[in-house]
């Protein structure tokens, strides 16, 4: 028998070492450190690096930017040494493979260019060499709003074994990701705000619900 596929975990806005033991010891596979100004998440890299560093080995660590200078991604990149970049924003796919580290393109499906099935594949396959195309909500804050996208975005995107891996964000919580995961299969999920009690906070009953349930969704 073929063992089920275990279902990846990146908890990311993560802004407090105590956070970062917390969601580790839940089992995530990567955290996230948000490199925008413009979110309430916002990490500097000086206190990105203090979090990187309560980080062990085989735990994946993800900066995140949203179109962002290239000098601003290299002074993070040299003081939290992540082992992925992630871009919410437009970047070319020039700009996301220029920096040496494997990198994940977000598209926030329903903004402007993302709103048709046609056009979110035709999106993703400019980015053939990213590590994985994640797929998020259309907010005004890029990420971290709890809101859903329109799933029906998703009906022409390509899924064949050579693509880049699938991550869902947007919106899961504890109740409704295993369906979520029954439905589309993905390589990994991507969750903030639904483990949060407040921005950049996490609360540790939701997170050890959100990792149950992701394990729930993998038993036979």
């Amino acid at each position: 028998m073929t063992p089920p596929h275990r279902t990846r975990v990146k908890i990311c806005g993560l802004t407090r070492p105590g956070d970062v033991s917390l969601v580790v010891a839940a089992g995530a596979d990567a955290i996230g450190l948000v490199c925008f100004p413009g979110s309430k998440r916002h990490v500097e890299p000086q206190a990105g690096a203090q979090l990187r560093s309560a980080v062990p080995a085989f735990v994946s660590t993800v900066c995140l930017f949203v179109n962002p200078q290239a000098d601003a991604v290299c002074r993070a990149r040299d003081a939290m040494r992540p082992d992925v970049l992630q871009f919410h924003g437009d970047e070319s796919p020039a700009f996301c493979r220029q920096f040496g580290v494997p990198y994940i393109k977000a598209f926030r499906l329903g903004a402007p260019g993302l709103e048709s099935p046609a056009q979110v594949a035709e999106s993703c396959l400019r980015y053939p060499d990213a590590g994985a195309w994640l797929f998020d909500s259309h907010s005004a804050g890029f990420g971290g709003s709890g809101q859903r996208f329109d799933a029906r975005l998703l009906q022409q995107l390509p899924r064949r074994p050579a693509d880049p891996a699938m991550v869902l964000s947007g919106g899961l919580r504890a109740e409704t990701v295993a369906a979520d995961i029954a439905h589309w299969h993905p390589y990994a999920v991507d969750v903030s705000s639904g483990v949060e009690s407040a921005p950049g906070i996490k609360d540790p009953a939701r997170v050890h619900a959100f990792m149950q349930a992701v394990a729930r969704a993998a038993a036979p």
